[in-house]
């Protein structure tokens, strides 16, 4: 059986890909270690001079396995839960090489949020993508709340965070959430073709304008990442979170009591 997430380079390009298809590259425990595995593995090699992110199949990510929603290995609390993921979001953010992601069909909850932190987001005509946190009780907590405002602005962040809605690739090229816009067949080569380009600049010119252009909210995305950390801890032990995962299991609506 092939593993769950994929590392290859090529033309200076490291490409890691999710691969999951089956499951539209949901995010299962072992999916997730990998992911910041390889993800590591780009950050650290002299030979990597630029990181693709990408899905097999259909789907960029559909966010984390429903299958596994609550599971925790070996364990591990809530609050170490949240801080471990969100340790893949922060070596994306700290990565003096450019990160651009090819976004195609789900990009759902981390799924989305993954793409968010990517410099360069190349979408796909089918893309569909949603942080739907809050039908389950809880809120994103790997920074959705800090780059989806950074990219559309707080009103329409709000709107996709309190309401769950999903966005389309047309929505989310005139938002801003996505940058370049290609059919699904086209969309993983033309997010490799960017990555080659800028694999061919100066790494250390590089690495100096991304965290130039970030300093301007590098450190409010921190402060709101710690702040995303705190509260989903707590929403985790609410009625609220509970009785949404209840209904789910049972095919109903939840009814909530905001206890």
């Amino acid at each position: 059986m092939a593993p769950p997430v994929l590392f290859e380079i090529a033309s200076a390009v490291g490409i890691i890909t999710i691969n999951r298809p089956d499951r539209h590259n949901a995010i299962n425990d072992e999916a997730g270690a990998l992911l910041s595995e390889c993800l590591q593995k780009a950050i650290n090699d002299s030979d990597v001079r630029a990181i693709l992110l990408r899905g097999a199949g259909k789907s960029f990510c559909s966010g984390r396995d429903t299958s596994v929603l609550g599971h925790r290995v070996d364990g591990e609390s809530d609050y170490h839960f949240v801080k471990r993921h969100q340790q893949t979001r922060i070596a994306i953010l700290d990565c003096p090489k450019p990160v651009i992601a090819s976004v195609k069909g789900a990009a759902i909850g981390g799924g989305c949020e993954m793409a968010l932190v990517a410099d360069i987001r190349v979408g796909a005509s089918n893309l569909k993508m949603a942080l739907p946190e809050i039908n389950y009780g809880l809120l994103p907590d790997t920074g959705g709340t800090q780059y989806l405002s950074n990219l559309i602005g707080p009103s329409r962040a709000k709107y996709m965070i309190m309401s769950g809605q999903s966005i389309d690739a047309k929505t989310a090229i005139e938002w801003g959430a996505i940058d370049f816009l290609h059919d699904p067949q086209d969309v993983d080569e033309k997010a490799l073709e960017i990555a080659i380009d800028l694999a061919a600049k100066p790494p250390i010119a590089l690495a100096m304008a991304k965290a130039m252009i970030d300093q301007g909210h590098a450190g409010a995305v921190r402060n709101g990442l710690t702040q995303e950390l705190l509260a989903q801890t707590a929403l985790f032990k609410t009625d609220d979170y509970a009785e949404a995962r209840t209904a789910h299991r049972e095919g109903r609506k939840p009814v909530y009591t905001g206890r």
